[in-house]
């Protein structure tokens, strides 16, 4: 167990669909992925999280997302499975960290730099986070970045013809080094 360095103040404010996500026991987690939202503040964040996009009146978010000033959101309660990367979700807690990315032209081919920097105070926060969920969930192993687990491409925006990464996210600047040498998980690259 690592110890907590400080305690983590984390504002509950679920999602109104939160009650229909599947439910999941807490023992079958053990993956984390980072993403960062590619919108420019945590308002635009959380309108995109409320969105409806399937039948089941549920939409993308992930569980946590971690503000520039480094106050962490909780959305969707971990025994819950939020939508927020292809193929892993039952498995995995999604962590947003709010950063323009490429927005707000995700796909074209013209805008594919993703140099905003993360805060310090961001960064700080998620290695709590990562601590204290490290802590609470014996089985939790593993990170990844959305990148790495959805390598997809689609048609750029500007361009038909040319293939442009669909996930870029948390892209060239996340200091990677830093949180695995801050946590003890493995980064999970497919």
């Amino acid at each position: 167990m690592l110890p907590d360095l400080s305690p983590l103040p984390i504002t509950v404010d679920l999602l109104p669909y939160e009650a229909r996500l599947d439910e999941r026991p807490l023992a079958q987690i053990d993956l984390v992925v980072i993403h960062c939202t590619e919108l420019p503040n945590m308002a635009m964040a959380r309108e995109f999280g409320e969105r409806e996009l399937y039948e089941s009146g549920t939409g993308n978010s992930g569980h946590y997302y971690i503000d520039r000033d480094g106050t962490v959101f909780q959305y969707v309660p971990l025994q819950r499975i939020a939508h927020h990367v292809r193929g892993y979700n039952p498995r995995a807690i999604g962590i947003e960290l709010v950063n323009t990315g490429r927005y707000p032209d995700w796909l074209d081919s013209r805008n594919q730099a993703m140099d905003e920097p993360y805060t310090e105070a961001q960064v700080a926060s998620l290695i709590a986070l990562l601590r204290k969920l490290h802590n609470e969930l014996p089985s939790l192993k593993q990170v990844a970045g959305h990148e790495d687990l959805d390598a997809t491409t689609a048609a750029a925006s500007d361009d038909p013809r040319v293939q442009v990464r669909r996930k870029r996210d948390p892209g060239p600047l996340f200091p990677w080094p830093r949180v695995l040498e801050s946590v003890p998980f493995q980064r999970l690259v497919p």
